[in-house]
C-alpha cells in the first residue's frame, strides 16, 4: 500500500520550499503516495496570546494571503494545485517577491494556469480563513506542530529540514522523501539529529 501522509506548508519558509519541491517532483514522477497538503501559518504560530488571530485580517500578515490562496486552489482546483504550489514558493524564494501583495500572488497563480485575481478574491471571502484556522489549530492541538515542513503520519508528526532542492530529479526526490517517511514510521524514538556542517 502506498504511504499516506500530510505535509504542512507556509510559503515563507525555505525549508518548506525544499521539502515540497521534493514531494511535488516525486508525485509528478509517478510516486503513488496519498498526500494531503495542510497550511500552517508561521505568522499565527508566532503571535502572542493577546494578539488577534491572523485569520481576522489575513492581508496584513506576511504569507497568509498566499497561504489562503493555496487553500482555495487545493479545494477548488486540485488538478492545478501542484503547479500553483511550486509557483508561489518560487515567487517568494526564487524571485524575492512580497507575498503580501495581491498582485504578486495573482501573478504567480496566473503563471500556473489559473485566474489569479479570482483566486485571490476567493482567498479573502472568509471560508478559506476559517478552513485554514481550523487546520492550523488541529495541527497544534493534535500533533503539537510548531513549524513547517512537518510530515504527519497517523499519530506521528516529524519536523524536517532538507537542505537541498531536487533539481528536477524525480528519482532522487522520491528516495529522499521515502527515507524521511521511513524515519517517521520506523524510528519514532529518534527525536532529533543534526549534522554539524552542511555539504556544499
Amino acid at each position: 500500500m502506498a504511504p499516506a501522509f500530510e505535509l504542512t506548508w507556509d510559503y515563507l519558509c525555505p525549508f518548506a520550499r525544499n521539502a515540497h519541491e521534493h514531494v511535488v517532483a516525486a508525485l509528478q514522477g509517478g510516486a503513488g503516495w496519498d498526500v494531503r497538503f495542510r497550511y500552517f501559518s508561521l505568522a499565527q504560530a508566532h503571535l502572542g496570546e493577546a494578539d488577534k488571530p491572523v485569520w481576522d485580517d489575513p492581508a496584513s500578515h506576511s504569507g497568509v494571503l498566499a497561504g489562503l490562496a493555496g487553500v482555495v486552489v487545493r479545494e477548488q482546483h486540485p488538478e492545478q494545485f501542484l503547479a500553483a504550489h511550486v509557483a508561489l514558493f518560487s515567487a517568494r524564494h526564487d524571485k524575492g517577491l512580497d507575498l503580501r501583495d495581491p498582485g504578486v500572488v495573482a501573478g504567480a497563480l496566473d503563471g500556473a494556469g489559473l485566474d489569479g485575481r479570482q483566486v485571490v478574491d476567493e482567498a479573502l471571502s472568509g471560508w478559506p480563513a476559517e478552513r485554514a484556522g481550523a487546520e492550523h489549530e488541529e495541527a497544534v492541538e493534535r500533533w503539537e506542530v510548531f513549524g513547517v515542513p512537518t510530515f504527519i503520519m497517523g499519530d506521528k508528526a516529524l519536523f524536517v529540514r532538507l537542505m537541498g532542492r531536487p533539481g528536477g530529479d524525480a528519482g532522487a526526490a522520491r528516495s529522499t522523501i521515502e527515507q524521511v517517511l521511513g524515519i517517521a514510521d520506523g524510528l519514532p524514538q529518534l527525536n532529533e539529529y543534526k549534522f554539524t556542517t552542511v555539504p556544499r
